[in-house]
């Protein structure tokens, strides 16, 4: 069981709280004090968090972003909310516009009607309502939808997050583990991954009340690298051998449509670890690291004072599964005699 202080009446109502950043966000909630009820699509999925908190502290309630009522339902008594829900690609009903801009429009509407002062809601590095992609497109969109109803919101604009779960280092982990070329499209496009612990701690700290109002965060890490470096990195720490092959963008504009073309013929069978879209090709012409007027203006987790974790001491504690033995790829068999 967690430990940390003994719940207090506070509510806050997490939409997402089940996912990759969700269950970090509700530890760290946990630890302060809170009482969380997670709103998710499927509450039975959730059970996994009731270990991050004490007995009846977390609570997983059922909730969609294109319902509403439910949306109401899942805030009503809460005294903060968080809406971490978001997708990295569109699958039938669960498309950008109904979850990042739709959605996001739905919790501030309902946060607002409830009475609610605090709201932190989750966009992306490189949301811009000019964007050619419709990822970035709908982040932005959603951010105005959030800054309309809700002027004193705090919103978090991580890069590539990354921690055990995660759906980048994992993902290279996987493909290097059985194709011998990687194809690398935006081989020189610019990241700034930040660890997922930091950008919990940043969400908390909006929900604790201790981020300024209507405040904006940029959240990247210590380093900034190029994907080709980060995928280098990845088969060094799995020490997989591959050839990486840059694909340049017009290419690689074909290739995705013909790997989504591909998904929608296979029902879904192709890998996922292979999937791209043209819409990822778009986002990936641009870097995805914390802007110089973030930096500037103090908005970003060295002005919070929080010393970002590295890629180099969190990514290999979890990249060892990728290697040919595992976890015992250093150990050696050694024999004894007994005299």
């Amino acid at each position: 069981m967690a430990e940390g202080l003994i719940p207090t009446g506070r509510i806050v109502t997490v939409f997402g709280g089940s996912g990759f950043i969700g269950r970090q966000v509700v530890r760290k909630l946990a630890k302060r004090g809170w009482r969380i009820r997670v709103a998710t699509r499927r509450p039975d999925l959730a059970s996994h968090l009731q270990p991050s908190g004490r007995v009846g502290q977390i609570h997983a309630v059922q909730a969609n972003l294109r319902n509403p009522a439910s949306v109401a339902r899942a805030l009503h008594g809460s005294d903060a909310a968080v809406n971490l829900v978001g997708i990295l690609a569109e699958s039938g009903r669960q498309n950008f516009e109904a979850v990042h801009a739709f959605g996001a429009r739905a919790v501030a509407r309902a946060v607002q009607e409830a009475g609610i002062s605090r709201l932190v809601h989750m966009s992306a590095l490189g949301a811009d309502e000019s964007s050619p992609s419709d990822y970035a497109r709908t982040k932005a969109r959603g951010e105005a939808a959030v800054r309309d109803l809700l002027p004193d919101a705090i919103i978090t604009r991580p890069s590539v997050v990354f921690g055990p779960e995660d759906d980048f280092f994992n993902r290279f982990g996987e493909i290097a583990r059985f194709l011998p070329i990687i194809p690398l499209i935006g081989a020189d496009t610019k990241f700034q991954p930040v660890f997922v612990g930091d950008v919990a701690e940043v969400v908390a700290r909006g929900v604790d009340g201790n981020l300024p109002a209507g405040s904006t965060w940029e959240l990247g890490g210590p380093e900034i690298r190029t994907l080709r470096e980060l995928v280098v990195y990845v088969c060094g720490v799995t020490r997989r051998k591959r050839l990486l092959l840059p694909v340049p963008f017009g290419p690689a504009h074909y290739l995705a449509w013909g790997i989504e073309l591909a998904t929608m013929l296979s029902l879904g069978l192709l890998p996922r670890v292979l999937a791209a879209t043209r819409d990822q090709v778009k986002l990936l012409r641009n870097d995805n690291i914390v802007s110089q007027d973030a930096i500037r203006s103090g908005r970003t987790l060295e002005a919070l004072g929080i010393q970002g974790e590295t890629i180099p001491a969190v990514v290999p504690t979890y990249l060892y599964r990728y290697r040919k033995t595992g976890q015992y790829a250093d150990e050696r068999l050694t024999s004894t005699t007994t005299h």
